[in-house]
């Protein structure tokens, strides 16, 4: 009986983990195909401390934590292209979401500053 319900919950157990650790990923990283728009406006919607630490070089600072993405949007050109960065792609995420409801549609998540670097080729500011 005990070996059985080793047999049972192992395989429970991991699945549970493996469940769990998926749901705290990042946002998928962008493909590294990643068509860059010509004069693509790139938002790093972190914290003013992360950005001074490091980030892309001609990035606009727009703290999503504090609300300055909202405070934006109606100041932004909703046709312009816009790539957007964070820590992880998830306030990106979460500000792609916020400028889509206002009517913006040419947004794409970066993903992490390293993903972003990557896939713009543009060079991070340390």
């Amino acid at each position: 009986m005990r070996h059985t319900l080793t047999k049972i919950a192992l395989p429970l157990a991991a699945g549970a983990l493996a469940l769990g650790l998926a749901a705290c990923t990042s946002a998928p990283a962008p493909t590294e195909d990643a068509d860059i728009p010509t004069g693509a406006i790139i938002l790093d919607v972190r914290t003013p401390e992360e950005y001074a630490a490091e980030h892309l070089d001609g990035a606009k600072l727009l703290d999503f934590n504090a609300g300055e993405v909202t405070e934006a949007i109606p100041n932004l050109d909703p046709d312009a292209d816009y790539l957007i960065y964070c820590r992880s792609g998830n306030r990106a995420g979460q500000a792609i979401t916020l400028m889509e409801q206002a009517g913006f549609t040419s947004l794409t998540n970066l993903g992490s500053l390293e993903q972003a670097a990557e896939t713009t080729a543009l060079t991070i500011v340390r």
